[in-house]
């Protein structure tokens, strides 16, 4: 694992492979550890990072509040220091939020988008449930949270069939920073990517688990018809972390890499 430059300190950072890069983001309460089983089936052809983001894994945080666009941030400076400037992005859930905003404000970086189970917006009323997320994040034992996180994440059929893949994402869950959880929960409830959705040039492809309840289909369709020409797809029977549920979008995700690497190859 490799630190890089953040705003707020060190990023740890995982790689796999070799080839055209792609930057995989977690979700909320996790780390770029979730993303191992999706980074080795994409290594063969591309040389794959995973970053921990601010406060989360084993990435530094000062301890003071931060947004969604501090994190895009994060993840600029990264790339920076890891001489990278033109990737590809995937992020799921928050880190698909990430991806969002960091895609909006700095197209001409992002040469492909896979946004899972995500949004810009989480409604009106999204600073107060958020921030009741954050008191609860602080306030409740980490072992009595997981299972609400379970039910969110994966369908019943998933954890009965996969029981060491659903014990493998809890424990990345159950080491994460309880205050870093609850400032990224504020972060979220403040977010407002709406905006910047005109402006993503990337090639873009947004998945969403059918029964996905933390972002249903309906975030994900915002996001599809606010992106020019991004492509949307509903994946039957899956929940929130539909591409840990469903290993063979790996195959997916690598069809749309490679028709973004294409267009760009077609372009120079």
């Amino acid at each position: 694992m490799t630190p890089s430059t953040s705003t707020a300190g060190p990023l740890a950072v995982r790689r796999w492979g070799s080839g055209e890069p792609v930057v995989l983001l977690h979700p909320l309460a996790t780390s770029g550890e979730l993303w191992t089983p999706l980074a080795e089936a994409l290594a063969d052809e591309f040389q794959v990072f995973a970053f921990d983001l601010r406060g989360h894994g084993e990435s530094a945080w000062d301890g003071k509040p931060f947004s969604i666009a501090d994190l895009a941030d994060d993840v600029g400076a990264a790339l920076d220091a890891l001489g990278l400037e033109t990737v590809s992005l995937l992020g799921l859930s928050m880190g698909g939020s990430v991806g969002v905003n960091f895609a909006g404000r700095f197209p001409g970086r992002v040469r492909s988008l896979v946004l899972a189970d995500t949004t810009a917006y989480y409604g009106d009323d999204a600073p107060k449930v958020w921030a009741e997320r954050a008191e609860k994040a602080v306030s409740v034992p980490r072992a009595k949270q997981v299972g609400f996180q379970l039910d969110r994440w994966f369908s019943p059929e998933f954890r009965e069939a996969n029981p060491a893949e659903a014990d493998r994402i809890v424990k990345i869950f159950l080491r994460t920073n309880s205050e870093a959880h609850a400032a990224a929960s504020i972060a979220m409830g403040e977010m407002d990517s709406r905006a910047l959705l005109p402006a993503v040039t990337a090639r873009t492809l947004v998945l969403v688990g059918e029964h996905d309840y933390a972002t249903p289909p309906e975030m994900a369709a915002a996001l599809a018809e606010g992106i020019p020409g991004a492509e949307l797809e509903v994946q039957v029977g899956l929940r929130h972390m539909s591409l840990i549920e469903r290993p063979a979008l790996a195959e997916r995700v690598r069809a749309h890499l490679r028709a973004a690497a294409a267009v760009s190859a077609e372009s120079q």
